[in-house]
C-alpha cells in the first residue's frame, strides 16, 4: 500500500498539524513571522508539515516545524525537551535525510534573542546569503 493512498494516516497527520499550528511556541511564532508569505529569500515555507515515511515496514509520519519544498529543507525549532532527546532527534534527522531532505535545527532562545542571526544562518545553509 502506498503512503499517498493511506487516507487514514493522512487525515491523522492533517489533524495533528492543525492542532500544533494552533498551539505554536513563542519561538515558532517569531520564526514564522520571519519566513511567511515568501518574505525570506522568496521561498515558500510551510509550518507544521507532515513528512510521510515507511519505517521498518510501517507507515508513519514526522511533523516538521517548518518545511521548504524548493530547497528540500526542514527547519526544526527545539525547546528544552530536546536537550533530553538528542539521540531521537538525530535518528529522526537521519531518516528525513534519507528522503533527500536536509534538516537544520535552532533553539528557542536563539530565535527569541536574535531572529536576524538565525535567518542569516538559514540563508547560509540555503546558500542564498
Amino acid at each position: 500500500m502506498s503512503i499517498t493512498k493511506n487516507h487514514n494516516l493522512i487525515e491523522i497527520a492533517k489533524q495533528r498539524c492543525r492542532e500544533l499550528r494552533k498551539s505554536q511556541t513563542r519561538a515558532e511564532t517569531i520564526f514564522w513571522q520571519g519566513v511567511r508569505n515568501r518574505q525570506f529569500k522568496g521561498l515558500k515555507f510551510y509550518r507544521q508539515y507532515p513528512i510521510f515515511i515507511d519505517f521498518n515496514g510501517r507507515q508513519t509520519f514526522f511533523i516538521a516545524d517548518f518545511f521548504c519544498f524548493e530547497k528540500k529543507l526542514v527547519v526544526e525549532i527545539d525547546g528544552k525537551v530536546h536537550d533530553y532527546q538528542k539521540e531521537n532527534d538525530a535518528l529522526r534527522s537521519e531518516i528525513i535525510n534519507l528522503k533527500g531532505i536536509d534538516v537544520i535545527r535552532f533553539k528557542n532562545d536563539e530565535i527569541e534573542k536574535d531572529i536576524k542571526l538565525v535567518l542569516s544562518r538559514l540563508a547560509e545553509k540555503l546558500d542564498c546569503g
